[in-house]
């Protein structure tokens, strides 16, 4: 039973829907009679106006739309495009495509949303090449003419030819055209599906004098390598390892077959720039040229976005189109311009916002170490003429010795530390990694850089031999803590190393940088050095087909080996430690090649 409350509520609710709908009705019908008095004529014209302003609306419309009408980087007509398929805006709003003409290939292979990833992004997409730069020229005309290798002038570096054919030999046999190779199973391990290992090795091949091997190789890229994939990458990982490998076995045998794979690879890759400030995304698509952050989180390693202009950079000069350089310059650039703790920069940064995580950590290791390495390499490739790279740079090694370089209690070792949070607390840990640095500095100094940056990297040098040959195996874990509190034990140690950290993955940062101070020196203990630490891999790692990481370099009789060598094995440890021990020091001019991050040779251009 209503009270008299409910039915007055429930009369004046009735009587207001009604008296609305009346109204509604009313207009309709007017509306309606209006409608009918048009002439034919009158109503055709009205409604080609319509249809006139929403085409404009859409054709105007800033976000995706835009996005999907703008030509990046070719000359098409886009009306003429859009008219050919209709379909193309309709498409252009289901899946990420960067241009004209990708949408065009997409609506003629049947591409749709049921098949394609659906990607949030931006509202706002910038062309790639929107913002002018001077310090951004034109192209120099560049032909890479072949160069010739004799092969191996001694015994040490016939023991590395052994060594680099054995692993060979069992990926062809058990892993041939896939990403890496399982040695001990007899299988192999996909990452990205394009070959790792083979592309890793081209240029090793050939620096080795190992010309069937390096033919053999050369005929799978050709035939059978396509990046028409419908599989996210890592932008960084395949720039280093597929772009930087493609573009050294260019510039190294002539070969124009691969430039045009690494044309390919580029225009690909592009879209992942596509972002509100210019920094990349992580991840791309190669097949329907989309990209997106990591699935792990939004933001993108710092280390990763800001070394890639290596090889963006000289892909634009070889085929003349600036483009490509343009696109990896303004990460530069923009990176430039942020704010950074007396020039060192934390490990993670927003591609949408293009600012860096507040508070993250600050390490010249993993995510952190190569954005220092091409700030270097990047003014050196470029003939010394972009100077804020160089300032950059060295603003960078001044924060370091400030904040990161710290030594030992007891032996006074020299190592680069960590600083987390917002305190900036110092953490006395040191990835494997941050061996590079010893090489990078020398680098530096080779090209008129200060002089005690060699001191550094000197005893730098030394600490990392000493993680190596502390371990029964002789063999380095991938990270090393550090004790720097003096007691009276009169067994403290420097070092120590955690059960999870004590695993070996073949890394080449130490031998690396014993090349480099190899060839700038002349010190044949950087030889001995690496011989030592070439016998432990031997000793330790090598399978019947092959060479595996291992999972604990703390004990000989229990080393637990993973089943799994990394390209880089093949294309960074195997060649730096086969550079290391050419007696000449001439097989790689280093006043005329840059090595990216990949051990993968570029030519240095004069500006």
């Amino acid at each position: 039973m209503f009270s008299s409350k409910d039915s007055i509520k429930a009369d004046y609710v009735s009587l207001s829907i009604n008296d609305g709908a009346a109204s509604v009705k009313a207009t309709s019908r007017s509306v309606w009679r209006q409608w009918n008095q048009l002439s034919r004529f009158q109503r055709t014209i009205f409604h080609f106006a319509v249809i006139t302003i929403v085409i404009l609306v859409i054709y105007l419309l800033p976000g995706k739309t835009q996005n999907i009408t703008k030509v990046q980087e070719n000359d098409y007509d886009n009306e003429k495009i859009i008219k050919e398929h209709p379909k193309l805006l309709e498409v252009a709003n289901e899946i990420k495509i960067d241009s004209v003409d990708q949408n065009k290939e997409a609506i003629d292979k049947g591409i749709g949303s049921n098949n394609v990833e659906v990607i949030d992004e931006p509202e706002f997409q910038p062309e790639i090449n929107q913002v002018e730069d001077d310090q951004i020229r034109e192209p120099p005309d560049h032909k890479s003419q072949p160069v010739k290798f004799d092969g191996p002038q001694n015994a040490k570096q016939k023991a590395i030819i052994e060594a680099f054919k054995h692993s060979w030999n069992g990926y062809k046999k058990y892993a041939w055209g896939y990403d890496n190779i399982k040695p001990i199973s007899k299988g192999h391990h996909e990452w990205f599906g394009l070959g790792l290992t083979i592309i890793d090795s081209l240029d090793t091949m050939y620096i080795m004098g190992l010309n069937e091997e390096f033919q053999e190789a050369r005929n799978w890229v050709q035939n059978s390598l396509s990046f028409d994939q419908n599989r996210d990458v890592n932008l960084f990982e395949v720039t280093i390892r597929v772009l930087g490998g493609l573009l050294a076995a260019y510039h190294l045998s002539g070969d124009k077959m691969f430039l045009d794979k690494a044309i390919d690879l580029g225009d690909r890759m592009l879209p992942a720039f596509s972002t509100r400030s210019g920094v990349p995304f992580s991840d791309v698509n190669l097949g329907t040229r989309s990209a997106h952050p990591p699935k792990w989180g939004p933001d993108s390693s710092t280390s990763e976005i800001t070394s890639i202009q290596l090889e963006f950079r000289d892909l634009s000069r070889s085929v003349q189109q600036p483009h490509f350089e343009v696109a990896a310059a303004k990460v530069s650039e923009h990176v430039h311009q942020l704010e950074k703790y007396d020039g060192l920069v934390p490990i993670f940064i927003n591609a949408n916002t293009g600012l860096f995580r507040e508070y993250a950590v600050i390490t010249l290791g993993a995510r952190g170490d190569s954005y220092y390495e091409y700030l270097l390499k990047q003014w050196i490739q470029t003939g010394r003429t972009i100077d804020y790279l160089k300032d950059d740079y060295l603003l960078g090694i001044e924060g370091t010795k400030k904040h990161l370089v710290k030594r030992t209690a007891v032996r006074k070792y020299l190592f680069i530390a960590e600083l987390l949070g917002a305190a900036r607390y110092m953490k006395p840990k040191m990835d494997h990694l941050t061996c590079y640095l010893s090489g990078t500095l020398a680098l530096g100094v080779h090209f008129g850089l200060p002089k005690e940056h060699m001191d550094i990297a000197t005893e730098l040098l030394k600490t990392c031999y000493e993680t190596y040959i502390i371990q029964p195996t002789c063999l380095a874990p991938e990270i090393t803590y550090f004790n720097i509190q003096k007691s009276d034990d009169e067994n403290q140690k420097d070092m120590y190393v955690k059960t999870n950290d004590a695993h070996n993955l073949l890394r080449p940062e130490f031998i690396e940088s014993l090349f480099y101070m190899w060839y700038f020196t002349g010190n044949k203990t950087y030889q001995n050095w690496g011989w030592k630490i070439f016998q432990a891999f031997k000793n330790y790692t090598r399978v019947e087909n092959g060479y595996t990481s291992i999972g604990n370099v703390k004990n000989i009789h229990n080393t637990r080996p993973r089943d799994m060598t990394e390209s880089f094995w093949f294309g960074e440890t195997l060649k730096y430690l086969y550079l290391l021990f050419d007696d000449t020091r001439q097989l790689i001019d280093l006043d005329k090649w840059i090595f990216n991050s990949e051990g993968h040779p570029l030519p240095i251009y004069d500006a």
